[in-house]
């Protein structure tokens, strides 16, 4: 079984692959049959084709944790998204929020949902795991 510190390592290691760009170095994090529940598919390539498409839209976004919540092989991720113009007008940046599942120690299952505002670009981030950002119309 996981423990709490593992499974927050765990997320972050995953948030810091994204954020330094070595999809790659990620692949470990993730068993092999890895379901992505928010883009409809299986194993990681789905997730790093996901990455490689949103970071060529925003290069410079970051995803920092603001809360990690973990419940036995459950891990809730609050995350802010940094270096993504908003629209004119529009303080607030981007939250995503994951929610994984934790098989041996790798992350087996996720769903996700982003909280954006309208970004200047008018296209959304994608989630961590590569799921297509949702607009939220209020909280």
């Amino acid at each position: 079984m996981t423990t709490r510190e593992e499974a927050s390592a765990l997320v972050l290691r995953m948030q810091e692959c994204f954020n330094t760009r070595q999809f790659d170095q990620a692949a470990d994090l993730f068993t092999p049959d890895f379901a992505n529940h928010s883009l409809g598919a299986t194993g990681f390539d789905a997730g790093r084709a996901a990455w490689r498409e949103v970071v060529a839209q925003f290069p410079d976004m970051r995803v920092v944790a603001d809360d990690i919540l973990v419940d036995g092989d459950k891990v809730a991720i609050r995350s802010s998204v940094e270096g993504v113009a908003a629209a004119d007008g529009d303080t607030q940046p981007p939250m995503l929020i994951e929610i994984f599942r934790i098989d041996n120690g790798r992350l087996a299952e996720a769903w996700g949902i982003t909280e954006a505002p309208t970004l200047a670009s008018d296209r959304s981030p994608t989630t961590a795991t590569g799921s297509r950002a949702r607009r939220s119309t209020g909280g």
